[in-house]
């Protein structure tokens, strides 16, 4: 068997899957580093450039920008696999996220719910395992967009590209426990009794349109989605939104800190979680007996 997949646990599992751009770190992540580097800080014209090379290519947006970021490196700046965890470690994050994990975690095993963190991002894998909160070994797994790299560790072709479609297949592996990428058992049926992760045991938060395919997934199985806002800027337009359109469920700040409304939040879920998970085995124990 895979080292990659999971296998069922004797308690319910609890995954709450992030976005990373604008949902744990106020802004994105090559704009906290790198485009300094290369554009003088003119961050829109990166972004614009990138937007007009998928345009003019009929180009994943993603793969533009991944296009863009070893290009415009080349002869300027060194570019490999350390300077990009490097520029991750600069990432900048919502307050309380530093304890968060770790705080949300003990509340589960508190309360008899296993709880893990995973990353379901169009950002950088690279630059996201170069944040302090991954090196801490905060996330069961990472999945983001990633560059194949040559035998210096340079960036020379695209290895996983993740866009808003194709986020969804990661909520799937998380369900069955197949996380390699290439495990092709992700497609083999489950039992309900066997699948892991249920999706009503599944918190998705994130901040944007591009966070819809995935939230919309959990919530019609039963599970979570969150919708998160800065609240320095207290622009609430994008929630709301997705909350008027049944997007999301519920809104709150990007404040992970204790005590907090999103704290608050994800505690009720816990707490849901373990009396559903009850309900659930009694009623498979009820199922087994009238056989």
């Amino acid at each position: 068997m895979s080292a990659q997949r999971k296998t069922k646990e004797d308690r319910p599992v609890l995954a709450v899957c992030y976005d990373f751009d604008k949902t744990l770190s106020p802004d994105d992540m090559q704009a906290q580093g790198y485009i300094q580097a290369v554009y003088d800080g003119d961050i829109p014209s990166f972004w614009s450039e990138c937007n007009e090379l998928a345009e003019k290519n009929e180009m994943d947006s993603n793969l533009a920008y991944m296009y863009k970021m070893v290009s415009e490196a080349r002869g300027r700046i060194l570019l490999n696999k350390n300077s990009l965890h490097e520029y991750g470690a600069k990432v900048r994050l919502f307050p309380g996220v530093e304890e968060w994990f770790e705080r949300i975690r003990a509340y589960g095993e508190a309360h008899g719910v296993i709880v893990e963190h995973y990353i379901i991002s169009s950002g950088l894998k690279e630059m996201i395992e170069g944040t302090s909160v991954a090196r801490a070994g905060a996330f069961e797994k990472i999945y983001a967009s990633t560059f194949m790299f040559d035998d210096k560790d340079v960036p020379v072709w695209p290895a996983q590209v993740i866009n808003y479609t194709n986020k969804t297949q990661f909520l799937f592996r998380i369900s069955k426990g197949v996380l390699d990428v290439n495990d092709f058992g992700v497609n083999d049926y489950f039992a309900p009794e066997d699948i892991r992760v249920p999706f009503r045991n599944m918190v998705y938060i994130g901040d944007s349109d591009t966070d819809i395919p995935c939230m919309k997934l959990v919530n019609s199985y039963g599970g979570h989605s969150i919708g998160v806002f800065n609240n320095e800027t207290q622009d609430k337009s994008k929630v709301c939104k997705m909350l008027n359109d049944n997007r999301i469920k519920y809104f709150a700040p990007a404040d992970y800190s204790a005590e907090g409304e999103l704290d608050k939040l994800l505690m009720a879920i816990i707490d849901r979680t373990a009396a559903n998970e009850a309900l659930e085995e009694r009623y498979f124990a009820c199922k087994e007996a009238a056989r």
